[in-house]
C-alpha cells in the first residue's frame, strides 16, 4: 500500500511556480468570508515550507487578522516569519520589515520588538556572562 501512496503523491502533475504559489496565498488570506481556522491553518502551511513568506503573503495575511480583529495571532506570525529567517534573519528581517511597515502601521500592529517580546522579562543573567 505504500507503494501506491507514493506512486500517486509523487506523479500529481502541475508544478507550481513562485508567482502562482504567492498568488494562491494572497488570493487565500484576502478572501472576506476567511475564518480563524483558516488563517492559522494557511500560516501553519507557509510555516511548513521551507521559504520565508514574500511581504504582499504577509501583509495579506495581517490583513485578514485584522478584518478578525485578532491581534495576538498577526504578532505570533510576524514572529514565525522571523523565525524562518533562521541564520540569515540580521539580513531578511530589516529588508522584510521595511516592506510590511506601512501595513503594520496602518493597521496598528506593533512588531514583536516594539512591545519588546525580543527581550525575556524575567530571564536570569547567564552563568557564562557572570
Amino acid at each position: 500500500m505504500t507503494g501506491a501512496t507514493s506512486a500517486i503523491r509523487q506523479s500529481h502533475g502541475h508544478h507550481e511556480t513562485e508567482e502562482e504559489f504567492d498568488n494562491r496565498y494572497v488570493k487565500y488570506f484576502d478572501r472576506p468570508d476567511i475564518d480563524g481556522w483558516e488563517i492559522r491553518k494557511a500560516m501553519n502551511d507557509l510555516t511548513g515550507e521551507d521559504l520565508v513568506p514574500e511581504p504582499r503573503i504577509i501583509i495579506s495575511a495581517m490583513k485578514a487578522c485584522r478584518r478578525l480583529n485578532d491581534y495576538a495571532l498577526a504578532v505570533r506570525y510576524l514572529e514565525s516569519t522571523q523565525w524562518k529567517c533562521g541564520s540569515q534573519k540580521k539580513i531578511i528581517c530589516p529588508w522584510l520589515l521595511k516592506e510590511i511597515k506601512p501595513t503594520l502601521d496602518e493597521l496598528g500592529i506593533l512588531t514583536p520588538e516594539e512591545m519588546g517580546y525580543d527581550k525575556p522579562e524575567l530571564a536570569l543573567k547567564s552563568v557564562y556572562d557572570m
